[in-house]
């Protein structure tokens, strides 16, 4: 299995605020979905809460202590170990978030897709820190601001050093 994170950051890493996304990225939006559907995507329940329903076409996993929870459209599991496992077959199993889960899986994931905004946002919640020396790029693509996209930004895939 590959373990990959999906993540929309502005210059500084911030990735959210009050546990939603401080920006409005229709094009990020296109591209999380062009890169997940088909697959599964691992999320915390405050990520799940925020999106406020399973995506259509993937397997939706929510990761949270409380297992008595039933969410409709989702698998609901107790640990990250329960997650992986029941993904383990899986060519690629996407991580969406949150910041926690992020950081708890990071030594694990061999990639990761970012979209880096150009901007600086106010917010509550950042990537957590890597080592850039242990990741090399595979691909870069920046748009600059239109019509419908406020801010110029970037698609970048790093894969971890072998």
């Amino acid at each position: 299995m590959g373990l990959s994170i999906v993540v929309a950051m502005d210059n500084n890493g911030l990735i959210g605020k009050d546990n939603q996304l401080p920006w409005h990225l229709p094009a990020d939006l296109a591209y999380f979905k062009k890169i997940t559907t088909g697959k599964s995507i691992l999320m915390g329940r405050k990520t799940f809460d925020s999106i406020g329903r399973p995506l259509p076409n993937r397997r939706n996993v929510v990761i949270t202590r409380n297992t008595k929870i039933l969410i409709p459209g989702c698998e609901v599991v107790s640990s990250i170990d329960e997650a992986l496992c029941l993904t383990e077959d899986e060519e690629e199993v996407m991580v969406i978030g949150g910041a926690s889960l992020c950081k708890q899986l990071l030594p694990k994931v061999n990639r990761l897709y970012i979209t880096r905004i150009d901007s600086e946002f106010e917010g509550d919640i950042y990537f957590p820190e890597y080592d850039a020396s242990s990741w090399h790029q595979v691909s870069h693509e920046s748009h600059p601001k239109d019509i419908s996209n406020n801010y110029s930004y970037h698609f970048i895939v790093l894969e971890r050093n072998s």
